[in-house]
This record gives C-alpha cells, structure tokens and sequence, in this order.
C-alpha cells in the first residue's frame, strides 16, 4: 500500500488523561480505511512517567498531577506554552518502522528550528532535540498492532520551573529550553500553524528524507 496522507487536528488546550484515553481508543477502533492523524494541542500542568517508571527522578513535583503512561521514556513534564504533537500512524502503511519515525520526527523539529535561525541537534542515545546541550523537543512513543500514539513535545513559551522538579527524561542536571529563547514573539498558536507542516512533509516524503537520518 502506498504511503497515505495525515490529516492534521488541533485540538486546543486537553486535560491529559482524556487525550490519552482518547489516543487508544482511536487505535482500538481504527481499521484499514482510519485516516492517520497528527493530534495538535497544550495540555494542562501535568507530569508523565514512560514505561520505565523510575520513580526516583521525581525531585520535588509540588501539587501538579504525576500519571503513568504506556509511551517509551521516563518522566517529563507537559503544561500550557508547550506545543504537543501526538501521531497516530498506522507504520503498516508507510517504508519505515519506528526507529525511523523517532528520526523523521528529530528530523522535522531541526529543520522548523533551522529556518527560525536556531541551530539544534541530536544527542546519541538520548531521544530529543537540543539547543546548546539544553532540551527543547522531547520524545516518546508507543506501537501497539503496528500503530503509533503519543509523540513529541515542542518547548515555545512556557512555565519552565516545573523542570527543575524531575530529573527530565531520566537525565539529573538536564536544563530544558524554549523557542521564545531565541526568537521573539513566538507562541503555540504561531508555531502549530507552520510546524505541522514541517513534521508532515518529513512523515510523507520518506523517501527524500530517510537518506539523512540515523
């Protein structure tokens, strides 16, 4: 089967227990003909554990909520300011499995910083994108029956103090970072109209794209 389009959704600002359970519902009820989808939204202030589970990384998370989740990765935060991308991606239809998603997803968050005229990159073993060592986008998802939910969190203009009360992803000392760092007069809103884009074209078009990554 040929690679199949993405329709792209925003969703607004989503309580994050019910856009989880939304995300497995929506891969337990798809069939052949379900369109691949890339959830847009901002979740209110909330901590996440990935399948790991290490509960040591939590330092000090006052009164904002910490649920487990079912996606790869250890503790992250998520709250209003940061955009979220959730893909749900059938990989039955496309040439690459999930190492390569995890790349083309880096990939996509790169380029959208590059043509901002902000320099990222990768990390060898430690899923993201970073600014000058400090984290920017985080990562995490899950396959279930060949079909991808969670994704990757964009740092724009937020709160960053919730941070500094985990070990982010697992990593004691990592400083996370925002777009509005480095470029003025940015906002979710601003940014989730151009990113998409970004993040489609580099799903889409794998085979242009898949030369470049690891």
């Amino acid at each position: 089967m040929g690679v199949v389009s993405i329709g792209v959704i925003d969703l607004g600002i989503q309580d994050y227990e019910e856009t989880y359970r939304a995300m497995r519902e929506f891969n337990e009820q798809r069939d052949a003909s379900t369109e691949d989808q890339i959830w847009l939204l901002e979740h209110k202030p909330v901590y996440t554990l990935g399948l790991t589970d290490k509960t040591e990384h939590l330092l000090n998370t006052a009164d904002i909520p910490v649920i487990k989740t079912d996606r790869g990765g250890q503790v992250t935060y998520h709250g209003p300011g940061q955009l979220i991308a959730y893909l749900l991606i059938d990989l039955k239809r496309r040439p690459y499995a999930i190492k390569k998603l995890v790349s083309l997803m880096e990939s996509a968050v790169i380029e959208y910083l590059h043509d901002c005229g902000i320099k990222s990159e990768r990390k060898s073993g430690a899923p993201g994108v970073y600014v000058g060592g400090e984290k920017i986008a985080a990562l995490g998802v899950r396959v279930k029956k060949g079909c991808t939910y969670h994704g990757l969190a964009l740092n724009i203009d937020m709160d960053l103090k919730p941070f500094t009360g985990i070990n982010p992803c697992g990593y004691e000392g990592l400083i996370c970072t925002q777009l509005i760092n480095y470029k003025k007069d940015m906002s979710v809103t601003k940014v989730k109209k151009s990113f998409s884009t970004y993040l489609v074209k580099h799903l889409d078009q794998s085979d242009n794209v898949l030369s470049d990554v690891a």
